[in-house]
């Protein structure tokens, strides 16, 4: 067959499919769900997200420092969305496998005894022969109506996808470590401050007894103090619990187990000084969320998989080649004259699958309105942790000055209560019981601090990852 020729029946053959294809049509079935409109949520024109480099070294603690590296090297959740992300790029290139020629190389012998009365004429009819081909054979999918671009396209969004919760599995993974690590921090002076306290409290015990046997007090005083001792020592016993829990959760979340406890020591975090916020935060930090992206690229993925979907109901158009050789015996296979070739369109037409082809359409569809779904509700969920984590930051700053006031005012007292003790003007039970006030300061001042630095790293991972404008 000449090019002319097969132009002609292809253009013959194609006019006559898509004039078949009338039979099937997509449905009018439209998506339901819009997305929520950038401006309302104050989301910004970003195209990848943009994380402050090595955040956490501001804490000025190597330990931590190396406790994160490892994080990044070894958490098995972070693994598991680079895995996700290697699995996405490989359907990229499947995808685009489809739209590239297929060309395989068939061959085959066969000894068979052939009828006497059937197609083939004696001396072949009634004898035993050898037969065989070896055919190179082309297939090609035109891709006339954008199938396989739109699911080109879909695989490439599915990859970014991928790529966007890499990134922001990395940003959570490094507060979660940080979130830990300060849980530490605390459990370990909220020890020393329990601790400061049995002591102190054993003191004012053994005073009172010797106030008792002096005829000075009585057994309720006694009584008193004896209760205020286990109260410490179960302070002390919580706050080494809760040390030890966040040791445990510090070795899981780099990636290793019980032989990390012993190595994980006391912190020495800076934290007043770190993840200092700026008094006006940009608009449009949402807008670079990893997750915020990840959710838009799905959206993407979902549209082009409905693309898809409506493109398969138009005829599916292949051009289909073989060239090789075709024998009645072994010797004859590679002679000239046995062989052959041939070239030509293929064509698909969906005319009975009407009913498979608008179920599939349908969940495409609705499969773009639940990306589009999921993109809402987490843009909303991101604007409110912004709003929740800006409240806590703001009140915990607030607090943190009364804290600190407070502290200092009981440190004066019991200063001057020392003062009174040393110039015999008071019992040292009065000293002993400022020291209380003070330590019981120093408790609140903690736990404040503790949540103020929380808030803080919340809030990094509520705006993505920087609390500066993208230059």
């Amino acid at each position: 067959m000449n090019i002319s020729v097969a132009s002609r029946a292809s253009a013959l053959v194609l006019g006559i499919a898509t004039a078949l294809s009338g039979c099937v049509t997509p449905p009018k079935t439209e998506p339901q769900v819009q997305s929520i409109a950038d401006a309302n949520v104050g989301l910004g024109t970003s195209a990848a997200p943009v994380v402050a480099e090595r955040w956490w070294e501001q804490y000025g603690d190597p330990q931590f420092d190396q406790l994160v590296t490892t994080a990044l090297e070894r958490n098995p959740n972070l693994q598991q969305t680079l895995a996700r992300l290697r699995a996405a790029q490989s359907q990229v290139e499947l995808a685009k496998a489809q739209r590239t020629p297929g060309v395989s190389l068939d061959g085959a012998e066969t000894r068979s005894r052939w009828p006497e009365q059937y197609i083939y004429p004696p001396p072949y009819g009634g004898g035993t022969y050898w037969s065989g081909q070896l055919l190179a054979n082309l297939s090609w999918d035109l891709d006339f109506w954008g199938k396989q671009a739109a699911l080109i396209d879909s695989a490439k969004a599915t990859v970014e996808a991928a790529r966007l919760d890499s990134a922001a599995a990395q940003l959570a993974t490094t507060v979660a470590l940080s979130q830990t690590y300060l849980d530490l921090n605390r459990a370990i002076a909220l020890a020393d401050i329990a601790q400061q306290s049995l002591v102190q409290r054993q003191r004012i015990l053994d005073i009172t007894r010797k106030r008792i046997d002096a005829g000075l007090d009585t057994n309720v005083e006694l009584r008193e103090a004896e209760s205020a001792v286990p109260q410490a020592e179960l302070a002390r016993l919580q706050a080494e619990a809760a040390r030890e829990v966040a040791v445990h959760r510090l070795a899981a979340l780099i990636g290793e187990g019980a032989d990390a406890y012993e190595r994980i020591g006391k912190p020495t975090l800076n934290l007043e000084a770190a993840l200092s916020i700026p008094t006006d935060l940009p608009a449009d930090l949402l807008g670079r969320r990893p997750d915020i992206l990840a959710a838009r690229a799905r959206v993407e993925s979902a549209t082009a998989e409905r693309t898809a979907a409506r493109a398969a109901f138009y005829p599916n158009v292949n051009l289909s080649a073989f060239a090789g050789f075709q024998a009645i015996g072994l010797d004859n296979l590679f002679k000239a004259e046995n062989r052959t070739y041939g070239v030509g369109p293929a064509i698909s037409l969906p005319l009975f699958e009407s009913h498979r082809l608008k179920s599939q359409f349908n969940a495409a569809t609705a499969m773009q309105d639940e990306a589009v779904s999921s993109y809402n509700g987490t843009v909303i969920s991101a604007v409110q942790q912004v709003a929740d984590q800006l409240s806590q930051v703001n009140y915990s700053a607030r607090q943190l000055q009364q804290a600190r006031a407070t502290l200092a005012s009981a440190e004066e007292a019991y200063r001057l209560a020392q003062k009174r003790y040393e110039a015999g003007l008071a019992n040292y039970l009065s000293v002993l019981t400022t020291e209380t006030q003070v330590l019981n300061a120093r408790t609140t001042f903690v736990d404040i601090l503790h949540q103020q630095a929380l808030a803080r790293v919340s809030l990094l991972l509520a705006v993505g990852g920087n609390f500066t404008a993208a230059s």
